[in-house]
């Protein structure tokens, strides 16, 4: 009988990771769990495991069409396309919508993987082939694995959160190195600074680690930066 104390979990995320606390409700068997999870594993690399050379492009949710930001998405979206790779993001609206649209614009392959959130975020109506994921660990998984690089552009906790899943992939090993290229110097190199004054000074990583983020103005400038990257690392 269901505990009039607990809370009914707002996404299935939140659902797992509270499975056995006495403050959230569990509404799946473990094996149900399981089960979904390994289902959005196989459809991911069903469906993602032919696109051939992609860069993912992640970036604020938040940020209208009307913004200089949405613009310079769009535009990367569009060199990426014309470059040959297939352009990936999260799906939903702001500079994943734009990304996905630039590459719509020239005719590439725009991909979204989209997430189950509280407040629902559908896909973007630029998306070519979209996923849909009830799981923030397995949607992580699929954009490491089918892109060759990554393009982070100004964003709040997801992007932040998407980002620095990648440089610890990378400094760990447990990834290939990928490029990384922060486009928009003016909004990352306060977090660039302070990581090199107070972390690098103090040890907590090495002069290597902080260089894989690669800081960017323009959408010929990091074409220029990730091309490089690129062939250094194939």
């Amino acid at each position: 009988m269901p505990n009039s104390q607990e809370r009914v979990p707002t996404t299935s995320d939140e659902e797992i990771i509270y499975a056995e606390s006495a403050a959230v409700r569990s509404e799946r068997e473990e094996a149900e769990r399981l089960e979904r999870v390994q289902h959005e594993l196989q459809r991911g690399f069903s469906e993602l495991g032919e696109i051939g050379p992609a860069v993912c492009v992640f970036g604020s949710a938040r940020l209208p069409e009307t913004s200089p930001e949405y613009q310079r998405a769009r535009e990367m979206g569009r060199a990426l396309g014309e470059a040959g790779f297939a352009v990936i993001t999260g799906g939903g609206p702001g500079l994943m919508e734009a990304a996905n649209r630039g590459a719509q614009d020239v005719g590439a392959l725009s991909v979204g993987l989209n997430i189950e959130l509280p407040h629902e975020q559908a896909l973007n109506p630029y998306v070519d082939l979209g996923i849909e994921f009830h799981y923030f660990f397995t949607r992580k998984l699929m954009f490491v694995r089918y892109s060759d690089a990554l393009v982070v552009f100004p964003g709040g906790f997801g992007t932040l959160d998407e980002l620095f899943e990648v440089l610890t992939l990378i400094q760990t090993g447990k990834a290939v190195d990928h490029p990384v290229i922060l486009e928009d110097s003016a909004f990352w190199s306060g977090l660039i600074e302070w990581m090199r004054e107070f972390q690098l000074a103090q040890g907590m990583f090495s002069d290597e680690d902080l260089a894989q983020a690669e800081l960017a103005d323009g959408v010929e400038d990091v074409m220029e930066r990730l091309c490089a990257g690129i062939s250094a690392t194939g």
